[in-house]
């Protein structure tokens, strides 16, 4: 029978109870944009786009749940992934009715705490119906993230991530700048 995941965390001390859960409040090349940029596009909490010098870029929120051996939940991150206009227009059109056998093909468009050069994995995107947002599956790669999502994380290693992540320690030498726990 899988458990509640639980730890007392080695930087603050404190327990914490529940698989760890740590949400992007806008995918990194938005934010990575110049103000005006910004200000012209469109940030929303499930929806972002903007136009720059290479075209109209379109972002959905949703959910990449790395299964933890041994815990009943999930590891959850709510992060962004990129989808082509036509994908994009299909979500949009069945938002409030999605149809949950479409699949989109889309890019991770967030830098992930822990991981290096999580940006710009390979993603499919499956809408899920009751107000719930899509989950993602990643593309099989030796990635870590890859890795992890499609064998599972230890407790211990879910244990470092959800420190990390929560603590925004320093970031992967690939540069990323966006935790937003």
């Amino acid at each position: 029978m899988a458990a509640i995941f639980s730890f007392k965390c080695s930087l603050c001390g404190e327990i914490h109870e529940g698989s760890p859960s740590v949400g992007f409040l806008a995918p990194d090349p938005y934010l990575e944009q110049p103000k005006e940029v910004q200000e012209a596009g469109k940030l929303g909490s499930d929806l972002c786009w903007y136009e720059d010098e290479d075209g109209m870029h379109y972002f959905i929120r949703v959910c990449l749940e790395i299964p933890i051996h041994g815990a009943s939940e999930p590891f959850l991150w709510g992060v962004w992934v990129s989808l082509s206009k036509a994908n994009f227009d299909r979500y949009v059109e069945t938002y409030d009715s999605p149809d949950i056998n479409d699949c989109y093909f889309g890019w991770l468009s967030n830098y992930l705490p822990y991981y290096e050069k999580t940006y710009a994995l390979k993603t499919q995107v499956y809408p899920r119906a009751g107000g719930t947002r899509p989950y993602i599956e990643l593309e099989k790669s030796d990635h870590p993230l890859c890795v992890d999502f499609h064998q599972g994380l230890s407790i211990e290693k879910a244990q470092q991530i959800a420190e990390i992540s929560m603590h925004q320690q320093p970031v992967p030498p690939d540069g990323a700048a966006n935790h937003h726990p």
